[in-house]
């Protein structure tokens, strides 16, 4: 923050969220409306902050052992 008690980083738009992440706009709605993304409110629009961002790709990332489990004996 700086001394102001302002974020230091970027706010984004939801529509370059959208862009950044390759998803459509309601789709960072429904993220932001669900809080896994988080966002501030001017008005009657959001603002989301570079490092939520970030934040939300770290957290959502898949491991590869998730998504590739080991199959079972006789499985093909």
């Amino acid at each position: 923050m700086s001394a102001a008690g302002i974020p230091g980083d970027r706010f984004m738009t939801i529509a370059e969220v959208a862009q950044a992440l390759r998803v459509s706009r309601m789709t960072v709605y429904r993220l932001v409306n669900s809080h896994a993304i988080h966002a501030v409110r001017f008005g009657r629009s959001y603002r989301v902050p570079e490092s939520a961002v970030e934040s939300y790709i770290e957290h959502s990332a898949v491991d590869e052992a998730e998504q590739n489990p080991p199959k079972a004996a006789g499985e093909q």
